[in-house]
């Protein structure tokens, strides 16, 4: 067998010839590089102290006899079984038989005549032979993890520094191909040279940089021929074998042989030895020059004939688009009207499209034109609108200003009339027109100046609800001392009118008082104040009016007014407004003989109420007696 595996007829056979000579390969004929048994794990320290032989040369060639003689010269190893090696007379067969390389087929007929009565050599058994297949798994996972790295080539030449060909990064693998490249267009210096210099980086798996792997100085002309692929291959490659993938098939380089002559060298003449070699005639050589001349003559006519056919043709334009043949069609087949009448179809259709699309874009241009007036219409009104209530807002702050005035001016004049007095060594205890109120406990008081005190109280609450513009929750019905307040909120009750004077029912008396509190704490809520205790009636409004008639300033003077229509139509267009004295003197003479006690200030001089009751109103149609009208007006 390693007779037939270095025969050269055999080789060719089965990996076929490379096109290329030895001396015609070039960097221009490298197109890509394999990296094949990928080991980065150092040598064992044992080999370190032995000397390297051509045996232990790192791309030597091993061929089928020499693995067969390093195996039977390796060293025996400790054997694991508990059965002894071979026996004496087994080791004196192997020692003083010939030592040779047994093929397959020799092993196979051994195995077959094996002699049955000499003693058999046990078999070995592997330490991890009886663990789980998990264990296995995991240590055959680490062996493969331990053999895989990242790789990567560059390609270098001599004299120049940096690399010509820089490979990309092949991950976790032993038997790296990297991309094919072109060196055709990197310039005659490097693409015409058969020397180059490979050098393999790699990086394990359990490190982080990369290192040199290997480093191989190359000459073209020695590598050795592998084959077009390696389908076919099935010699063994030893470790980090570098293949070179060259445009005729594939090379490597076992060993560092060097390069093949040139056979124009065996055929150099030697003049000291006398000799001489046959060569071409004169006539030959003549012929040849010719030819070459003919040649030269053929390429120049045919580059000037394109360039006049370029020409002409870039003159005529005989390939434009207009000038080509238009194929006719004949207008009476049924399958051109049948088109014909479909294309006017859709041309129908179509035209129609765009007169829809005409028209919606018209109206939407109207549409805009309408949108656009109308808005600049309702931005002059947001605009009139925005300057009035402006207008309004000013003149609602000056009515508000001038309503404080006003309502200062009034609750003066409401505490005038109703004045809220203490009790002197009396905390707490006021009097509304001299008559004491007590703060909801009525024990032992006069029926009578309760239901009058009630009475003022409710007159005063409505008046200032009327004044402040404030809708109270319990309406008040004042009526002096026969006052009542309803509750039209509250539910379940048997009735909503209820009295503000003692009654022969307590409660119904005493629920009026609390509502009676509830309006007059509802207005000092609304005036932003707080009730420290509910059933204090007169010092929570002495309190109310005392912050009403707070304020700066001088107090504004009482609008000129009144309601002529009671004074029977004496004023005059031309008079705005006549005083009190003015309205008496217009009385008839049998009125005023009826009242004598009236004066022409206004008062009434001879009446005891008007000594004893401030309250009496100085108009003259509040000025009469009490109680009496104009009943005793005489009917003209």
């Amino acid at each position: 067998m390693a007779d037939q595996g270095d025969d050269p007829a055999v080789h060719a056979k089965v990996h076929g010839r490379p096109f290329l000579y030895p001396w015609n390969r070039r960097m221009r004929h490298l197109h890509g590089i394999s990296l094949r048994n990928l080991h980065v794990t150092p040598p064992s320290p044992k080999w370190k102290s032995k000397a390297t032989t051509d045996d232990d040369a790192p791309y030597n060639l091993v061929s089928p006899a020499r693995r067969a003689l390093q195996g039977e010269s390796s060293p025996l190893t400790h054997s694991r079984s508990f059965t002894d090696l071979p026996s004496a007379s087994d080791e004196a067969a192997i020692v003083g038989g010939p030592h040779r390389a047994a093929t397959s087929f020799e092993r196979i007929e051994k195995q077959q005549n094996r002699p049955g009565g000499t003693r058999m050599r046990r078999r070995s058994t592997l330490h991890w032979a009886t663990t789980s297949p998990r264990m296995r798994q995991s240590k055959l996972e680490d062996i493969v993890v331990n053999r895989l790295a990242d790789t990567w080539i560059s390609v270098h030449c001599a004299d120049i520094p940096e690399p010509v060909y820089i490979s990309e990064v092949i991950e976790r693998s032993m038997n790296p191909s990297f991309a094919f490249f072109d060196m055709d267009n990197i310039g005659p210096r490097i693409s015409r040279s058969d020397e180059c210099i490979v050098r393999v980086w790699a990086r394990p798996s359990k490190t982080e940089n990369y290192c040199l792997l290997v480093e191989l100085e190359l000459n073209l002309r020695s590598l050795q021929f592998v084959g077009r692929s390696l389908d076919n291959f099935h010699h063994p490659l030893p470790q980090n074998c570098i293949l070179l993938h060259l445009s005729d098939g594939i090379y490597t380089s076992f060993t560092d042989l060097p390069a093949e002559p040139h056979p124009i060298a065996e055929h150099a003449v030697d003049h000291r030895a006398g000799t001489s070699k046959p060569g071409s005639t004169f006539d030959a050589l003549m012929q040849l020059a010719n030819l070459d001349e003919c040649i030269q003559d053929a390429v120049k006519v045919r580059s000037q004939l394109e360039e006049d056919i370029n020409r002409i043709l870039a003159e005529a334009r005989v390939l434009t688009v207009e000038d080509t043949a238009k194929p006719e069609f004949d207008d009476e087949s049924p399958q051109v009207k049948v088109a014909l009448a479909a294309e006017q179809k859709q041309l129908r259709q179509l035209k129609k499209r765009r007169e829809e699309l005409r028209q919606s874009l018209e109206q939407r241009k109207h549409a805009l034109l309408t949108g656009r007036e109308a808005q600049e219409k309702a931005q002059a009104l947001i605009e009139a609108g925005n300057r009035e209530s402006k207008e309004l807002e000013s003149r609602l702050k000056q009515i508000e200003s001038d309503s404080s005035g006003q309502v200062r001016r009034i609750c003066e004049s409401l505490l005038t009339i109703f004045p809220i007095d203490p009790l002197r060594n009396r905390t707490l205890q006021f009097t509304i027109r001299g008559i004491h109120l007590p703060n909801s406990v009525y024990n032992d008081t006069n029926r009578d100046e309760i239901a009058a005190a009630l009475g003022f109280v409710a007159q005063l609450v409505h008046q200032l609800a009327l004044y402040l513009s404030i809708s109270l929750p319990y309406p008040l019905e004042p009526s002096a001392s026969t006052s009542y307040i309803s509750d039209p909120i509250s539910i379940g009750l048997s009735q909503r009118k209820y009295p503000l004077h003692p009654t022969t029912v307590p409660y119904k008396f005493e629920y009026g008082v609390f509502l009676l509190n509830k309006d007059i704490e509802f207005l000092m809520n609304r005036q932003g104040l707080r009730v420290l205790d509910i059933r204090h009636t007169l010092p929570n409004l002495k309190y109310l009016l005392y912050v009403l008639t707070a304020g700066t300033g001088e107090m504004p003077a009482r609008k000129a007014g009144g309601v002529r229509g009671l004074l029977g139509g004496r004023l005059t267009p031309d008079i705005l407004r006549r005083s009190s004295e003015d309205s008496v003197r217009s009385l008839s003479a049998p009125m005023q003989g009826d009242f004598p006690g009236i004066k022409t200030n206004g008062g009434v001089v001879h009446s005891k109420e008007k000594e004893t009751d401030p309250f009496v109103t100085t108009s003259p149609a509040r000025g009469l007696p009490y109680r009496q009208g104009f009943s005793r007006m005489p009917h003209k």
